[in-house]
């Protein structure tokens, strides 16, 4: 487990593919990590993921293998 840190500098941002309904995800460039959170409740927490963890996801992602 990683110690807190402060992310009131951060700059969270939606994907420009967000749909409008209210069901995104927020990112922000951490530096050495990427944070992820639930734009709808942007008070309760976050994940932190790793450069290489994300980009994993996001290859996967891009892939389609997350699809429903």
């Amino acid at each position: 487990m990683t110690a807190s840190r402060d992310l009131s500098l951060a700059h969270w941002r939606k994907s420009g593919r967000s749909s409008g309904n209210g069901q995104c995800v927020e990112v922000a460039d951490l530096g050495a990590d990427i944070g992820v959170r639930d734009s709808k409740a942007p008070d309760a927490g976050h994940l932190t993921l790793s450069l290489q963890v994300w980009a994993a996801f996001m290859t996967q992602a891009k892939a389609g293998h997350y699809d429903g």
